[in-house]
C-alpha cells in the first residue's frame, strides 16, 4: 500500500468496535483510549485499564491490533502502552479521601483462614502494581501482625495539619494497622463493643493512609457491631466472604453474606473465596483430596448469585509462610502462590465491574 500518514479519527473508529470484555462497552466510550500519536504507517496509544491486576490485558491488546489492521490497514505498526487507573466504588468519604476502594473481608465463623486470605490477596494486588493497605479489625484474634512478621513493630505518630495522625506500619510495600499493634502481645484485652468501635473509627479517621487503590478490612468472624461500625464510618466498595467447603462453615457464611445484603446496609458482594478447598501433599502436587467436602464455596456462590473468586488449596506451605511472617503468595511458583494470584486477579476484576455497573456506596445510616 506504500507509505501514508495514519488518520487519528479512523483509528478511534476502529477501536470503538473493541469491547471491554467485562464491561460490555467499547473502549472509546469507556474513555480507555488515551494519548493517540499517529505517524507514517504507525500509531501509538495508551489503554487505561481499570486495575493493574487485569487478567484480560493481552486479550484487549490483541483485539485492538486486529481492529486497526482490519478497519484501517494491515500495514500499520501498532504500539500499545497499558496503564492502570483503578476505579472507585465509594462516594468520597471525608475520613479517607485518598482511598479508592474499601474491601470488607468477612466470614461466618472463625478458623476458615480469613486473615490468611486477606494477607495474600493484599500482597498479590500489591505485586500487580496496586497501592494496598490492610486494617486488622479482628478484635478476637488480630493475626495480621504475625502474618507480616511485624508483631514487634509499633506505629508512630506524626503531626499533620496540626492533628496527631497514626503512621501505618509498612511491610513488604503494604500499609498495615492492627488492633494487635495497640496491645502487648502476651496480654489479653477484653474489648467492650463501644471501645472496639472507637478503635475502628480511629483506624480510619486518625491514620495517614494517603493514596490507596485498595484498603482491605480483616473483620472478626460472624456479624457484630464491628461490622456495623465499618459500614457506618466509611463507604464500603464491597465485601468478600471467606468460607471452607464444610457444611457448618457454609451455613455461617450465608449469614455473613445476608448481613451485607440487608436493604439498610446494601454493600455489594464482590465474591466468595473457598479456602482449604482441597488438600495437596507437597510430594504429590497434582493430587487433590477433598477432605472438607467438594466445591461447597462454589455452590454457595452460585446459589446466592454471587461471583466465585477462587479456590485456595490446603497446603503446608501456606501455614508455614504465615508463621514465618511472609505471605505464601510471595513464593510465586508455588501452588498456593498461583491460587492466590488468580483469586486476587478475579477480585480486582469484580471490583472494576462493580464500579462500572453499580452506584457508588455511601456510609450507612442505621438507627440502633
Amino acid at each position: 500500500m506504500g507509505e501514508f500518514t495514519v488518520n487519528k479519527e479512523k483509528i478511534l473508529a476502529a477501536l470503538s468496535t473493541v469491547q471491554e470484555p467485562d464491561l460490555k462497552k467499547d473502549l472509546v466510550s469507556l474513555n480507555m483510549i488515551q494519548d493517540i500519536e499517529v505517524g507514517v504507517n504507525q500509531v501509538k496509544f495508551t489503554v487505561v485499564l481499570t486495575t493493574p491486576a487485569c487478567p484480560l490485558k493481552e486479550l484487549i491488546r490483541k483485539s485492538c491490533v486486529e481492529a486497526i489492521h482490519r478497519d484501517v490497514s494491515p500495514d500499520i505498526e501498532v504500539t500499545i502502552h497499558m496503564h492502570a487507573q483503578v476505579t472507585t466504588g465509594r462516594s468520597g468519604g471525608a475520613l479517607i479521601p485518598g482511598v479508592k476502594n474499601v474491601i470488607a473481608v468477612a466470614s461466618g465463623k472463625g478458623g476458615v483462614g480469613k486473615s490468611t486470605v486477606t494477607s495474600n490477596l493484599a500482597m498479590a494486588l500489591h505485586r500487580s502494581g496496586a497501592k494496598v493497605g490492610i486494617i486488622d479489625a479482628d478484635i478476637s484474634g488480630p493475626s495480621i501482625p504475625v502474618m507480616f512478621g511485624a508483631e514487634e513493630l509499633k506505629p508512630t505518630i506524626a503531626q499533620i495539619n496540626g492533628k496527631n495522625m497514626i503512621n501505618p506500619i509498612r511491610q513488604y510495600g503494604i500499609k498495615l494497622i492492627s488492633i494487635g499493634f495497640m496491645t502487648p502481645p502476651d496480654s489479653a484485652i477484653v474489648w467492650r463493643g463501644p471501645m472496639a468501635s472507637q478503635a475502628i473509627r480511629q483506624f480510619f479517621g486518625d491514620t495517614d493512609w494517603g493514596e490507596l487503590d485498595y484498603l482491605l478490612i480483616d473483620l472478626p468472624p460472624g456479624t457484630s457491631d464491628i461490622h456495623l461500625t465499618l459500614v457506618q464510618t466509611v463507604p464500603v466498595t464491597g465485601a468478600v466472604i471467606v468460607t471452607t467447603p464444610q457444611k457448618v462453615a457454609l451455613a455461617d457464611a450465608v449469614k455473613g453474606l445476608a448481613m451485607f445484603r440487608q436493604p439498610q446496609i446494601n454493600v455489594p458482594i464482590l465474591g466468595v473465596v473457598e479456602n482449604m478447598a482441597y488438600f495437596t501433599p507437597e510430594e504429590l502436587p497434582d493430587n487433590k483430596y477433598y477432605i472438607f467436602g467438594k466445591e461447597g464455596g462454589k455452590q454457595l456462590a452460585e446459589k446466592y448469585d454471587a461471583p466465585f473468586l477462587g479456590q485456595i488449596p490446603l497446603v503446608q506451605s501456606i501455614r508455614e509462610a504465615g508463621d514465618e511472617g511472609k505471605p505464601a503468595v510471595m513464593d510465586e511458583d508455588s501452588i498456593a502462590g498461583r491460587a492466590f494470584r488468580e483469586t486476587a486477579r478475579e477480585l480486582a476484576r469484580q471490583i472494576a465491574i462493580r464500579n462500572a455497573t453499580l452506584e457508588k456506596t455511601r456510609e450507612v445510616e442505621i438507627q440502633v
